[in-house]
């Protein structure tokens, strides 16, 4: 669909500014991908050629028990090579999964003027925020996705606040999924020589985000992303994926059985599984030890899905750099010291772009 410079504009004010999103666009009826939505040819997906990660889920109910030391192994393996890995018996209800997912397909099921009351500028708090794609204003082909942001500062708040259509659920998953994040928190600073006390970890993950991401049907998959290429910026992301899958990840290493580099392998729904990756957060702070991986999210043409991610992140104030015994053991700082409000805000005014934000705070 090609389109004149003052149709790409009303396409914009519509999608973006008005709030009616990706979803707006695709109920007033699409046989073909518009097209400030195309991705350049090097940034599609070609599913063909991706393969399926075949490792199995980590059960997290062996941790302090007679497998300890074999789980132990696993996460902090999955953690320093492709930095995403699934774990089970992860102690979030199943059901509670399940009414995630509904509640994400009401939310944005409902009309557009009923979720655009939290977009930017017009939003009643700002630590909500309904929008699509990333950073519409910069990026040169838009992300085939609409989200709904929830920060979390404490339970009143979000209960008062968050969409009510979503927010109890969401809420409960946040204060569930942390249990996890802990625990895997624990076993990846210990694993790096770092006391896992309760002061670290909180400083670490004291900010914590829920995203309900919504890819609507798209007439042509090929041609688009649900979302570009990018790491994530806080420590640990913990995301349940619905059964439609789409999710793929970069190899940045060899790794036997999975990939070789540069390859992208797609991490497969599980039932009941919640999908772990690695931040730059923690690439920093273990000097590279650990990997956050760089991944993006593909569309389809046959069902609208969604995503929910929690991520955990460092508080503002925070001051981020390699451990310095791991600076020691490897003869140099591969990452400057950053305030973490500072990664933040060059994180979220830029388009994604694979691993670029990690450069903010990369030596040479």
């Amino acid at each position: 669909m090609a389109l004149t410079s003052d149709e790409k504009s009303s396409l914009f004010n519509f999608v973006v500014q008005e709030g009616n999103g990706v979803k707006g666009m695709v109920d007033l009826g699409l046989s073909t991908v518009p097209a400030p939505y195309i991705q350049p040819e090097k940034e599609r997906i070609d599913k063909q050629t991706a393969r399926v990660c075949t490792l199995p889920p980590i059960d997290l109910s062996k941790l302090g028990g007679s497998e300890h030391d074999r789980v132990v192994e696993e996460i902090t393996r999955a953690a320093e090579t492709l930095g995403f890995f699934q774990v089970v018996n992860h102690e979030v209800p199943i059901e509670l999964l399940k009414k995630l997912k509904d509640t994400a397909h009401s939310f944005f099921g409902q009309a557009p003027e009923k979720k655009a009351v939290y977009r930017k500028g017009a939003s009643p708090s700002p630590l909500v925020k309904y929008g699509t794609s990333f950073v519409p204003e910069k990026e040169k082909a838009l992300e085939w996705k609409d989200y709904i942001s929830m920060t979390y500062t404490n339970d009143a708040e979000a209960l008062q606040n968050w969409p009510k259509e979503c927010k109890e659920v969401a809420l409960e998953y946040l204060k569930t999924s942390v249990k996890i994040v802990r625990k895997l928190m624990e076993v990846l600073l210990e694993n790096i020589g770092a006391k896992p006390d309760n002061a670290k970890i909180d400083a670490l993950i004291g900010l914590k985000m829920v995203n309900m991401n919504f890819y609507p049907t798209c007439p042509d998959p090929e041609l688009t992303v649900g979302v570009g290429r990018h790491s994530d910026l806080g420590a640990l992301t913990v995301l349940l994926q619905d059964g439609i899958g789409g999710l793929y990840v970069k190899v940045e290493e060899d790794i036997a059985n999975v990939a070789k580099k540069g390859e992208w392998v797609e991490i497969p729904p599980i039932d009941g599984a919640l999908v772990i990756n690695v931040g730059d957060t923690l690439q920093m702070i273990s000097n590279g030890k650990y990997k956050s991986a760089e991944h993006r999210a593909g569309t389809t043409s046959t069902k609208s899905r969604v995503s929910i991610p929690l991520f955990t992140m460092p508080v503002p104030t925070v001051r981020i750099e390699p451990l310095p015994q791991l600076v020691e053991r490897d003869g140099r700082a591969r990452f400057r010291e950053v305030v973490f409000k500072d990664y933040m805000n060059n994180f979220f005014s830029n388009a994604h772009d694979g691993k670029k934000s990690l450069h903010f705070a990369q030596l040479n």
